[in-house]
């Protein structure tokens, strides 16, 4: 131990030598480390803003339908509804983790205006607990949201007010196919207009309260529960409770996670999980070509000196060790600072905000931030030491393998 605190002094104090170089070598480690604390935590921002979205406004993290309801369900739909009043839907609701179970039945029809008939897609929904499942991923443009499970009202997505020629107050009437055979229809108030994350589903989507859903198709029940949990990352472990109570076989029901049918967040991931990967690796070959530049030019003017330690009988390994230890030393000393100012930015760019224009296909720009986790910043500091590392190899196989009367030259 001793003998190893001694070769950390040692290479600080040829670190010092050069204080210039040295101070030099951290701000490219250090600038690296932070251009990669920064672009990475935006881009983590991101998919975990996708992922939320996804989760809050489409599917919850679990979704409970009948079986084969996705692959089958849009040409039968009146064939896989679940029961209203469940006693499953009950124990899912009690389940410790669970914040919420929102029942949601879909609708497709047309709807009328004036002389204007447009067609329209549909989601019956409880509206108390939408106003917490949808938080962030539907906001409310004009009017309000849905007052009650009984209202007589829907609210619209923007694209199909536009289309219709309609905002709050006014009167709209609905048409679908009942489940019986035949056409029915409802009369509604806009109560509201909306935008969602999507321009192409609010050219065409509206909501209503279920019990007027359920009134327009004749029906009962709901196509799909949605569960939200308290958190996230507690999803395969609540889905695995949920298929072990409740064996698809033997209740009917199947339990769907929320990345299962996202397939536009799984592929934005896919991409930007490459360029991430090639952001790393540019941003270490800097480092390496940087630092071990810097310390072949450290090896270079110390040439005599390492003629000079050979000439005592100090071993080659030593030289070697010597001079990796200087470049790793600079990686940690670089890697922390990255960090540190890394995290310090990224507080300080999110508590600002990145304004962003409207993405395409979407109407309504957004606030970007920059997430920093603890992976994250473990990532960025083992990539800053190991590149150091690796990039002072050379150099310091270079040193040690000084011919001892060549060194001793630079001495004269």
């Amino acid at each position: 131990m001793r003998d190893q605190i001694a070769d950390l002094r040692v290479a600080l104090r040829n670190l010092t030598r050069n204080r210039r170089r040295t101070l030099t070598a951290l701000f490219i480690v250090a600038v690296g480390v932070i251009s990669m604390v920064l672009a990475e935590g935006f881009i983590q921002w991101v998919f975990w803003a996708m992922r939320e979205g996804t989760i809050k406004f489409q599917s919850g993290h679990v979704q409970v339908v009948r079986p084969d309801y996705f692959s089958k369900g849009a040409a039968n739909p009146f064939a896989y509804l679940l029961p209203k009043d469940s006693e499953i839907l009950k124990s899912l609701e009690s389940t410790p983790g669970i914040k919420l179970v929102a029942p949601r039945i879909k609708v497709t029809g047309l709807i009328s205006h004036g002389e204007t008939t447009v067609a329209f897609l549909a989601e019956g929904v409880v509206p108390a607990k939408e106003a917490e499942l949808s938080k962030g991923g539907l906001a409310i443009t004009k009017g309000r949201n849905l007052s009650g499970p009984n209202a007589h009202e829907v609210i619209l997505g923007n694209g199909l007010a536009r289309n219709l020629g309609v905002g709050p107050g006014d009167t709209v009437a609905l048409l679908a196919n009942a489940s019986g055979g035949g056409i029915n229809a409802i009369e509604a108030k806009v109560a509201g207009v909306f935008t969602s994350t999507n321009q192409a589903y609010d050219n065409s989507a509206l909501r209503l309260p279920i019990a007027q859903a359920q009134s327009l198709l004749r029906v009962t029940g709901a196509h799909v529960w949605l569960v939200l949990l308290d958190e996230t990352e507690q999803t395969d472990t609540i889905l695995a409770q949920f298929r072990a109570r409740f064996p698809e076989n033997k209740n009917h029901l199947e339990f769907v996670p929320w990345y299962a049918h996202a397939d536009f967040y799984n592929k934005t991931v896919a991409l930007f999980s490459q360029q991430i990967n090639v952001l790393r690796l540019i941003i270490g070959l800097i480092i390496v070509l940087s630092i071990s530049n810097m310390l072949i030019m450290n090896v270079m003017e110390r040439t005599g000196e390492i003629g000079t330690l050979l000439a005592i009988g100090l071993k080659r390994q030593k030289i070697l060790q010597m001079f990796a230890t200087e470049g790793a030393l600079l990686g940690i000393a670089g890697g922390l600072t990255g960090i540190t100012l890394g995290y310090a930015l990224a507080h300080l760019i999110s508590s600002i905000g990145i304004p962003m224009p409207p993405p395409p296909g979407m109407e309504r720009g957004f606030t970007g931030e920059i997430r920093v986790t603890a992976s994250l910043l473990i990532s960025a500091f083992l990539i800053a030491s190991i590149t150091t590392l690796l990039a002072g190899l050379y150099p310091a196989w270079k040193a040690s393998r000084q011919q001892i009367v060549n060194a001793l030259r630079h001495n004269i």
